[in-house]
């Protein structure tokens, strides 16, 4: 992520179709059979909160949207009068695309997960976790979700008149001061201290430029679930490391009798 004063150029890691995927699965959805009107405008309107937070869009964002309306376009068409004339879904080539993505994604979490289960540990065991522990990370649009949802609920305190900007580099410090001491703090803690809509925004891209940084983790203990944000020394597994007994060191070979 680059900054130039507070407008923010952030590498989004996620795209266009994680995004359909994270709204079909959110709002319940036949990914064989996508309502086009409500997956539309929820998208539009996830790329008008990128927007307003001054992320860089990649074009593929805006392709998708393109796509997305031209789509739902030729699905208010007038069906064919000729019965012998084929009819084809509009909505065919974007389910296929989704679908073949979503395979991939299932394959690199499979792998992924393998990786973490055989690589080198130096700890006696390994951790476990309860179904109650956060250990799922939230991704970019699961944090823009909640963004959005604290920026609507404290809309009615936030104050009109908006004061000077705050450099993004001072509410990264303010961030890890607030989760100093603390094993972890809720995102909503977080963002719930600010008062402006610029400090909300503000603090919402320093949280993404420390995720992007590795100094913190946001975390879950489901999908849509609430989302913690833990510094990287406080997560579960890395305490669990720095706790465990160190390996006893083997016993001294006893000396041979003499004259062997």
């Amino acid at each position: 992520m680059t900054t130039a004063g507070n407008n923010v150029k952030l590498d989004v890691f996620e795209g266009p179709l994680d995004l359909l995927l994270y709204l079909i699965k959110k709002n319940d959805l036949n990914i064989h059979d996508i309502p086009l009107s409500q997956i539309t405008n929820d998208f539009l309107q996830y790329l008008g909160l990128l927007k307003d937070l001054n992320l860089n869009i990649a074009g593929e964002f805006l392709v998708m949207a393109a796509t997305l309306m031209q789509i739902k376009a030729r699905t208010l068409l007038p069906a064919p009068s000729r019965e012998d004339e084929e009819t084809v879904d509009p909505r065919a080539d974007l389910v296929h695309r989704l679908l073949e993505y979503q395979r991939f994604k299932e394959a690199s979490r499979h792998l992924e997960s393998r990786l973490h289960a055989t690589k080198d540990i130096h700890f006696r065991g390994s951790p476990t976790f309860g179904e109650t522990d956060y250990t799922m990370d939230a991704s970019l649009f699961d944090l823009l979700d909640a963004f959005r949802d604290v920026l609507k609920n404290l809309r009615p305190r936030v104050r009109e008149i908006e004061s000077e900007d705050v450099p993004i580099e001072v509410k990264i410090k303010d961030v890890l001061a607030f989760l100093s001491g603390r094993p972890y703090a809720t995102f909503r803690e977080i963002l719930e201290r600010e008062t402006t809509r610029r400090g909300l925004i503000i603090t919402f891209l320093a949280i993404l430029e420390l995720i992007r940084l590795k100094e913190i983790a946001a975390r879950q203990s489901e999908a849509f679930a609430e989302i913690r944000v833990y510094r990287r020394d406080a997560l579960p597994e890395n305490l669990e490391t720095d706790g465990a007994a160190p390996e006893p060191e083997p016993a001294p070979a006893a000396p041979l009798p003499e004259g062997e």
